[in-house]
């Protein structure tokens, strides 16, 4: 039997793709890894990346959502809030977007998920360290010193 090791992406469906890029980059900083015409846009975010797929045709998301980690949590929470977008002033960072996707912000040092050194260094985050709270963590599965 295969053993999951990770998750290579995660497709959004938005509805108009550049407004969807606009959107995001208002609160986001990001690369523009690539398009596939005016059908799907692809965020680079190291050694994954988020689709963004045109076309979007359900409702908004209720409970299911995705996790998006950052290097500063606040910082979006800052922004957000400055921009009018309905986010709670403290505590979790949960947003939909106009589209509908749910999504849950998180800070890259209070969580187990761990991107390897060098993928660090390439995303000019090679300063960045964990939280004790994240280390202890990771200490107890035995997936760090």
């Amino acid at each position: 039997m295969a053993r999951l090791v990770g998750i290579n992406h995660v497709a959004l469906e938005v509805g108009d793709l550049d407004q969807a890029l606009d959107w995001y980059g208002r609160f986001f900083d990001f690369e523009l890894r690539g398009r596939a015409g005016g059908r799907m846009a692809f965020i680079d975010i190291g050694d994954q990346f988020i689709a963004l797929a045109s076309g979007r045709t359900q409702p908004p998301d209720g409970p299911r959502h995705f996790g998006l980690v950052v290097d500063d949590m606040e910082a979006v929470r800052r922004t957000m809030l400055e921009a009018g977008v309905g986010v709670q002033p403290s505590g979790s960072l949960d947003f939909h977007d106009p589209w509908g996707n749910h999504v849950q912000v998180v800070d890259y040092r209070d969580i187990q998920f761990t991107k390897a050194p060098r993928v660090l260094r390439g995303m000019r985050l090679d300063g960045i360290e964990k939280y004790e709270s994240a280390q202890q963590e990771l200490r107890g599965k035995g997936l760090a010193d």
